[in-house]
């Protein structure tokens, strides 16, 4: 696996589900800025449909709906429907995650830390979405908010030492040091 971030204001982004956990899904892909998103369900419940508001297709999505997006999210859905959907997706090149199902999925979703723009990922390939919630609450409580202020202040910081002429080296470096300074990161 490869762990990456991905602008999700800048993808085409489909959820197709329904019940409580399509509700929670919607809720993480709204805060990661998921802003191209359609939600398909063809019976969605009142929460759902209260959450996805104009997004809501109470249908499941054609094959063309599903080539134009760039991810798929899968999420309580039967099985029939999310191996039909997994198989267009595959045959269009569009990555797809079917929640709780590693086998028929691209990519997984990690437990996800924000504190401003430092995102904190941590993930078991899909295997154990308990553990990796279990860690994401311990680091939680040990980077509070003040790491939002911390990330903004070393970003302002290392903006101006690449103005200065910094390289990735230089910038690492210091970025160490600052941090070392201010005793972020004792124990």
């Amino acid at each position: 696996m490869l762990p990456i971030s991905i602008d999700l204001s800048r993808v085409r982004v489909i959820l197709v589900g329904e019940c409580d956990a399509a509700c929670r899904r919607l809720g993480l892909l709204e805060e990661a800025g998921a802003g191209a998103l359609q939600v398909f369900a063809p019976s969605p419940s009142k929460a759902l449909e209260k959450a996805a508001g104009a997004r809501l297709l109470r249908r499941l999505p054609t094959a063309r709906e599903i080539a134009r997006a760039q991810l798929v999210f899968l999420a309580a859905l039967a099985d029939a429907a999310a191996a039909e959907i997994a198989l267009a997706a595959a045959a269009a090149g569009v990555l797809v995650n079917v929640e709780d199902d590693p086998s028929q999925s691209d990519f997984h979703s990690s437990s996800v830390l924000r504190r401003g723009s430092l995102t904190l990922a941590v993930s078991t390939e899909g295997r154990s979405p308990g553990l990796a919630a279990l860690l994401r609450r311990d680091l939680e409580a040990r980077l509070g908010p003040e790491w939002e202020r911390r990330s903004e202040e070393i970003a302002r910081l290392r903006a101006l030492w690449r103005q200065k002429g910094a390289d990735a080296a230089a910038l690492r470096r210091r970025t160490a040091a600052w941090a070392a300074a201010r005793g972020w990161l004792e124990p």
